[in-house]
């Protein structure tokens, strides 16, 4: 019934579509004609057998960071490059990075237990059994040799650390372990540490991406019991990239901070482990029952603690000073050199890494050879293309980190946009960043066709989020709205320090959604595994290389580049209302719970023999004057109106429209906070940023909406001032650039 509703949704959208139109931004009268010719004929050069046997060559051997591996996919790569016309090479930068040389893991009596920290050979799996593979660890673990009780801490996050406190436990001196999931995993010991654990283990619940989601490898696609999520727990929401160079690249004659003085390492040992591993563990706790929405998929009941057993959890490395071969393969712009239109994806994996990131690395390179392709057949970049394949994004973002912050001034003055992918499969298309490039983003979509349902990717998403909305409201929404609803970007791949450092406008682009998996991070991360269950015919590759061609081949040689700031200022009102009504929302729930608990009608725990401990009163919430940000906002609306109007201006000079560009690009830097965020001054954009205590989740107006959920509210009005000037000076910036050339 569900697949007969959605090819009903499809065929209305694809009869009704807006997508009928074929007009491109940027490209006035007959470029635009002219320019889809040119993507008919990319379209034609691109072939998933070329895919196929990329991700077979990248993937066939271990290539983490600092490995031999790693070397010679770059080299690979730069090669590729090389032979298809680019000035290709390899650009050496360094980073630290740590190894394992102790893991060990066991309960003490009265039950005895040794956790294998192994993932076994299959041979369904012809890389499985490899040498050079890295053991499975959680990379910037602190080292150490600790004894203590364990307790289950659900996901680790600030939440479950408050229901455990109203439990009457407390992890100090304790050792936690937490799933996998809800948030980035370095969240977890961050929060466990903060709380005064001793370390950290974080395992994969069945009910996350085990046999509960469908069958294991390696007859499907999830986890078996032995798989283990390797990953880094580097802070990155303090700073990504290399820990002893906050800022600045490490190169070869760097100064470098003593790694103690490093604020994004942790101080307590984490290690991952597979539920096989953590089944005994968990078996041995004792206590409570855990709460409602606490449990897995494991056949047991799940407890919260303490263990009857200590948990003894041993942990060494070696800290060394590894290369970084980040690829830089650049095709020269014949009118417009000195402005770059970046695009990048990375290529070291913590083991193989055909899914992740090697099958977003070879779309990559197959649209790069696409477009070589037509350079050969007449068509040339107006704007210098920059293709990069970066080192070093599974530890950290430590390749694109390191070369941002190196080439930090070129950049500021040449990066018209950067668009990143990373790991891609079978599915619905996705896309996040810079909401003036929202028209630009819906346009690319409604000319790459879904190899799947042959009608427009953008049709296809939007018949999905007409089938999975659950109100008329949402739904009224979808049918209302005539562009792609844009994402906003938080943290978890190599836009970070071009977008949310520098300010550079930036797009994560890739497919997924009917490619899910218990791969991730692990040895079966396989050319097996890939060709199996993610896109066995390497189409959903070849529609990246579509999606990601024509994004890049329309920025190189739009007219008047497409940014559209109208958009950006409607995002940021929305983000505004939300903001003040978070505020509105913590005063009711605050006057509310502190009521309860003056009359002591807090449910206590079901049973009465249990500890239970009520909340505290908190501190009545104040209201904050948000004047001078919706004062702001409303002057931002004005002047992205009138530059819009004067895009438009068909007496534009070609002297005035390349002055014109160059503001439009360099726009979005006048968002940035000159401080940066409180405690995180590495993050610099005042609307865009991960969340403290999400990781990978993007936090809006950052600054604002941390502050209050921390009820920091002296800090929130002062973010409110801070956002409101970055805001008002970008408003100002538009309108000079109006003024200037009007």
């Amino acid at each position: 019934m569900k697949q007969s509703i959605l090819w009903m949704l499809l065929c209305f959208l694809t009869a009704n579509s807006y997508s009928q139109s074929k007009a491109i931004g940027g490209f006035p009268g007959t470029t635009a004609a002219d320019q889809l010719s040119w993507e008919e004929k990319f379209d034609k050069q691109l072939n998933p057998a070329n895919i196929d046997k990329l991700i077979k060559d990248m993937a066939a051997r271990p290539h983490h960071i600092g490995s031999p591996g790693s070397k010679a996919v770059a080299e690979y790569i730069q090669q590729y490059f090389a032979k298809y016309g680019y000035d290709s090479k390899i650009e050496v930068l360094y980073s630290l990075f740590s190894t394992p040389k102790e893991r060990l893991l066991e309960l003490n009596t009265p039950v005895r237990f040794k956790a294998s920290l192994a993932e076994p050979a299959l041979k369904e799996d012809a890389t499985s059994n490899q040498k050079d593979q890295l053991p499975t660890y959680n990379c910037w673990s602190a080292d150490g040799d600790v004894t203590g009780q364990l307790i289950f801490v659900n996901y680790g996050l600030p939440e479950d650390y408050e229901t455990l406190r109203r439990l009457g436990i407390d992890v100090k001196g304790k050792i936690v372990i937490a799933k996998y999931g809800r948030s980035w995993r370095g969240i977890k010991p961050k929060v466990a540490q903060e709380n005064g654990a001793i370390g950290c283990i974080i395992y994969s619940d069945p009910a996350e991406d085990g046999y509960v989601q469908g069958d294991v490898y390696p007859t499907g696609a999830f986890k078996n019991k032995y798989g283990v999520q390797r990953g880094s727990v580097l802070d990155m929401p303090v700073y990504p990239g290399d820990p002893l160079t906050p800022g600045y690249g490490h190169t070869a004659d760097a100064k470098t901070l003593e790694r103690d003085q490093a604020t994004n390492l942790l101080k307590i040992p984490v290690i991952p482990i597979g539920y096989g591993d953590a089944e005994p563990l968990l078996r041995s706790l004792t206590g409570p029952v855990v709460p409602d929405g606490w449990a897995g998929g494991l056949p047991m009941t799940y407890h919260v603690g303490p263990s009857s057993a200590t948990v003894h959890l041993k942990l060494s490395f070696n800290w060394d000073i590894k290369p970084l071969y980040n690829v830089v393969a650049k095709l020269k712009g014949t009118e417009l050199p000195d402005e770059w239109v970046i695009r990048g994806n990375h290529h070291d994996a913590w083991v193989n890494g055909a899914s992740d990131p090697v099958s977003g690395m070879a779309s990559l390179m197959e649209e790069a050879r696409a477009i070589s392709e037509l350079v050969k057949q007449g068509w040339k970049p107006k704007r210098t293309l920059v293709y990069c394949g970066w080192d070093g994004e599974e530890p950290g973002l430590l390749g694109s980190t390191e070369w941002v912050e190196h080439n930090a001034k070129e950049l500021e003055q040449k990066a018209v946009v950067y668009i990143n992918s990373d790991g891609n499969g079978r599915g619905f298309f996705g896309a996040a960043g810079s909401h003036a490039l929202e028209q630009f983003v819906t346009e690319v979509a409604r000319d790459v066709t879904d190899p799947q349902t042959q009608i427009s990717i953008l049709d296809r998403g939007r018949a999905r989020a007409m089938t999975t909305a659950t109100t008329t409201a949402a739904k009224k929404t979808l049918l209302a709205r005539k562009t792609y609803p844009l994402a906003a970007l938080g943290a978890g791949s190599d836009y970070s320090p071009f977008f949310q450092h520098l300010g550079i406008p930036s797009l994560n682009i890739g497919f997924g959604g009917e490619s899910s998996g218990g791969e991730y991070h692990s040895i079966y991360d396989s050319y097996d595994h890939y060709k199996r269950f993610k896109d066995p015919k390497f189409e959903y590759g070849v529609a990246l290389s579509m999606a990601a061609g024509r994004s890049t081949m329309r920025i190189s040689n739009s007219d008047i580049l497409p940014f559209d700031y109208r958009a950006l200022q409607k995002t940021i009102a929305g983000y505004v209302t939300e903001v003040v009504a978070l505020l509105d929302q913590t005063r009711e729930s605050t006057t509310i719970d502190n009521q309860l608990i003056k009359e002591g009608r807090y449910t206590q725990a079901a049973d009465p023999l249990e500890k239970y401990i009520p909340p505290t009163a908190k501190e009545e919430v104040p209201f904050l004057n948000f004047s001078s940000l919706q004062n702001s906002l409303s002057d931002l609306e004005k002047s992205a109106q009138s530059l819009s109007e004067f895009i438009s201006n068909p007496a534009l000079t070609p002297a005035d429209k390349a002055t014109l560009n160059k503001k439009l690009y360099q726009a979005e830097q006048q968002l940035l906070l000159a401080d940066g965020l409180p405690r995180r001054g590495w993050y610099r954009h005042s609307i865009y940023a991960p969340g403290y205590y999400t990781g990978y989740g993007v936090k809006t107006l950052p600054g604002i909406r941390e502050a209050i959920e921390q009820r920091n509210w002296k800090e929130a009005q002062d973010q409110i001032e801070k956002a409101a000037q970055a805001i008002k000076t970008f408003s100002t910036y538009l309108n000079s650039s109006v003024k200037k050339l009007g």
